[in-house]
């Protein structure tokens, strides 16, 4: 017996007893806080295109610059009054300029760099050990994490 015989008879044997079966796919839509119900397939979603965006890193390095052309041109009287003025720690403030440190090379790297759909390529802490490191040749040398 075929299985579409099978069927045609499973569907006799139901309608004798008197219950109707109806075969179908239901898919469930949930939006917000209610749900419906449909019969059709659900569609696929479309690819979307990544989001890209300015790394974080590279918004503070670019940060780090205008800071310190802002003391240059008197601005700032110095680091502790640009930390006052723009409410962040001296320490912060220093750490921000110490990326100014970086190997030029590095550093054009640093500020193309970009984050895709919220992922960070590198963190501002990996970028720390390498600036403590004060020869640029070295500075080159040394492994730079980043995230794929």
């Amino acid at each position: 017996m075929s299985a579409n015989a099978a069927t045609q008879k499973q569907a006799d044997d139901q309608e004798r007893n008197g219950t109707v079966v109806i075969t179908s796919s239901i898919h469930r839509i949930r939006r917000g806080n209610g749900q419906r119900f449909t019969t059709d397939a659900p569609k696929t979603p479309t690819p979307r295109t990544p989001v890209r965006k300015p790394a974080r890193v590279a918004r503070m390095l670019a940060f780090a610059h205008k800071l310190q052309e802002a003391i240059d041109n008197g601005e700032y009287i110095d680091r502790a009054d640009a930390a006052r003025k723009l409410g962040l720690t001296r320490a912060r403030v220093s750490q921000l300029l110490d990326l100014l440190m970086l190997a030029p090379d590095i550093q054009e790297k640093i500020l193309f760099m970009e984050r895709v759909d919220g992922l960070e390529p590198t963190s501002e802490r990996a970028l720390r050990r390498v600036v403590s490191t004060l020869e640029w040749k070295s500075q080159r040398n040394q492994r730079i994490t980043v995230r794929a």
